[in-house]
């Protein structure tokens, strides 16, 4: 069985995943499952977690993980808060604020990718320590209290459908497009691949493997500043303590979605469809009344039933 079989089955088991989920909640619940609102919903909640888990996905195909994508995405929507509050709104005011985020969001990158490129730490205890350490930042500077009240230029975003499709998933897709490009059509993607497959052997072919692990964390905390600006929108507000329930549910759909957490495999199409499954079991248990408790141990049932039969198809591989 080849590695492309292997990814193969990944869509193929998450396509039958998607499909029972969606029998089991047409039976149970006919009527609101396919009702207009309930697709709304699942397309407002989806775009914050998607980027999210795509800031992960890609420090993972290096083998590594950023466990602090969520203490980055607050502190770059504090940043973004600060600036949206505190300047009058003009014709580049966006654009104001959306740098300030770039430009906190490429220092604590740049960090990530220094401490574990060139000082050779760990990701885990790396990123973990970056995420302590913002953690108290945000709480010291914000006070543990919200920003709030922005201009109408960042509430826009989540108020606004175009062509009856709400502008946070349009962002989400575009997103999704551009990390596709990024991953699969460009050098710096093959790059990524390369070094998650096998970074010793990446760094003697001549590739400066040091240099593109410092910008896959750059561009992790640049897709963080996407999800804070959503986020910001959505809430209306930025504080040091929201989104914390993401970190785990970012790494479960990156890894359902066929990202291998040693790195060197796993494609953006994948996680997406693990995106949708995870957000309409959520939506359709939500609605039935469901404990969020259940709905994680559920997920996490997922998780192990996944890595089961992908063990399967393992074992097969080295078998033949």
């Amino acid at each position: 069985m080849s590695a492309r079989k292997v990814k193969d089955n990944v869509e193929i088991y998450l396509s039958l995943l998607i499909g029972v989920v969606v029998v089991a909640f047409s039976i149970l619940m006919p009527d609101i499952f396919w009702s207009s609102a309930n697709f709304q919903s699942i397309a407002s909640q989806m775009p914050v977690l998607g980027v999210l888990a795509l800031a992960m996905a890609v420090t993972m195909l290096t083998g590594g993980i950023n466990l602090s994508i969520i203490a980055t995405m607050n502190a770059c929507g504090l940043v973004m808060a600060w600036v949206a509050t505190n300047y009058p709104p003009t014709i580049g005011s966006m654009a104001l604020v959306v740098l300030a985020g770039m430009a906190m969001a490429i220092i604590i990158g740049g960090i990530n990718g220094f401490l574990i490129a060139v000082v050779r730490v760990s990701p885990i205890l790396a990123t973990l320590g970056i995420m302590t350490l913002l953690n108290g930042i945000n709480i010291l500077i914000s006070k543990g209290s919200a920003i709030s009240n922005f201009p109408d230029y960042i509430l826009t975003i989540n108020s606004t459908n175009l062509l009856g499709i709400p502008v946070p998933l349009l962002v989400f897709l575009a997103v999704v497009a551009v990390m596709w490009v990024i991953l699969e059509k460009s050098a710096f993607g093959r790059t990524i691949y390369l070094i998650g497959s096998n970074e010793q052997a990446t760094h003697y072919s001549g590739i400066n493997t040091r240099k593109t692990i410092v910008w896959v964390y750059i561009l992790s905390s640049m897709l963080c500043v996407i999800a804070a600006l959503l986020m910001m929108s959505k809430l209306n507000s930025a504080k040091a303590s929201y989104g914390e329930s993401y970190l785990l549910v970012s790494i479960l759909a990156a890894v359902l979605g066929g990202i291998n957490p040693d790195g060197g495999f796993g494609k953006v199409f994948g996680m997406v469809m693990a995106l949708i499954l995870l957000q309409m079991l959520e939506s359709g248990l939500n609605i039935l009344g469901v404990s969020s408790y259940i709905t994680m141990a559920l997920w996490g049932g997922l998780l192990l039933a996944f890595i089961f039969l992908k063990g399967i198809n393992l074992s097969q591989l080295f078998k033949k």
